[in-house]
């Protein structure tokens, strides 16, 4: 079974899922759209057979072509909403890219016309499939009951695009919507039982001061601690600071449960399993994965991504990144948020009620 693939936005993250895609069997990418010229030549220049390549500026003439059966959305953030509304109304399989949406009311009508989608909607959220995660995931009953979560990352600012639409919460959500919906999802995954209320402070203190667009000045926030609290006692917490450039690693992660912990990095090649009742550690060797042929910018997490989606197709499964998963990512960003805004700790079930009935 061969996919024809049409890709939506072909900036830095459309670019990369062409070139994993390339790597890919059974796979031909037969389409791209995007308005903006310089994008479509990096996309012309990363597809192989570029002159078989059909180029549009109007996303919906793509969505129009009934050759392709899969397509990847690339687009910045706050164009998903309409580029999901058209691509309902075919059958079309769809990677959509994180974060899903940029507020609840365009989130929770995803989700529902998910519901009722023929094709498949998967939501890339791919930080769940990096090796060291998996490595956490396969050793987790050896630490006992899961009481604490703790995810630190430190990394550079938010990098140039095309109109510089992600330097503005109106268009991106928000910081801890765009970038850490990522560690929202890595947390519902890990934690067992569901998040019921959060807390953050934060702030832009660094980025972006110097920069004017139109006449405005950027709004994302560039650091934060964020706490969540779960509904079995469980607790998550997430350390963010994007002026922390050339530090050794990205990302650290720290899972402890009542009988010992797991300690891992991104990008790293070990995990650290403690013992509380034998007082000791032991060092993991994290294998990578055999099947990555493409490493990109996630350490092979898009690659294995790709293939599960394509698997999933294939056999008629449930996606294992559903709208379900991505709606919940978002509501912990938008709630988080909303806590620096008010300086208090948000009940999500509230923040939920309160802003729209569901």
């Amino acid at each position: 079974m061969k996919l024809n693939y049409g890709i939506i936005g072909t900036g830095m993250m459309g670019c990369e899922h062409i070139r994993n895609l390339k790597k890919i069997p059974d796979v031909k990418i037969v389409a791209i759209a995007d308005p903006n010229e310089r994008s479509r030549k990096w996309a012309e220049d990363t597809c192989e057979d570029a002159f078989k390549l059909r180029l549009y500026e109007d996303y919906k003439e793509l969505l129009a072509q009934e050759d392709i059966d899969v397509v990847v959305i690339a687009s910045p953030n706050f164009t998903h909403i309409e580029v999901m509304r058209e691509l309902f109304k075919t059958d079309k399989h769809v990677l959509l890219e994180k974060p899903m949406c940029t507020n609840l009311s365009d989130g929770i009508e995803v989700l529902e016309k998910s519901k009722k989608h023929k094709g498949v909607v998967w939501i890339g959220l791919e930080y769940r499939f990096m090796s060291p995660i998996q490595s956490l995931i396969n050793h987790v009953n050896e630490i006992g009951n899961i009481k604490m979560l703790s995810i630190r990352e430190h990394r550079f600012p938010f990098l140039e695009k095309v109109d510089n639409w992600n330097r503005f919460n109106e268009k991106t959500g928000g910081t801890l919507v765009e970038k850490c919906c990522h560690f929202f999802d890595l947390m519902n995954l890990m934690m067992p039982s569901k998040p019921i209320k959060i807390y953050a402070s934060g702030g832009q203190d660094v980025n972006h001061l110097d920069e004017t667009y139109d006449g405005k000045v950027p709004d994302i926030i560039d650091n934060s601690f964020v706490l969540i609290d779960y509904e079995d006692g469980e607790r998550a917490m997430l350390d963010l600071c994007m002026f922390a450039e050339a530090g050794k690693y990205e990302q650290e992660i720290v899972l402890t449960g009542d009988r010992g912990k797991l300690e891992t990095h991104i990008p790293g090649n070990e995990v650290l399993l403690t013992n509380r009742q034998e007082y000791s550690h032991r060092t993991l060797e994290i294998k990578e994965d055999s099947r990555v042929k493409e490493v990109g910018f996630h350490h092979g997490a898009s690659y294995i991504e790709h293939l599960e989606l394509i698997d999933c197709i294939k056999k008629g499964n449930q996606p294992l990144v559903d709208c379900q998963k991505g709606f919940d990512s978002i509501v912990l960003g938008l709630a988080a948020q909303e806590s620096i805004k008010t300086g208090e700790s948000i009940n999500l079930n509230d923040f939920l009620k309160n802003e729209y009935e569901i």
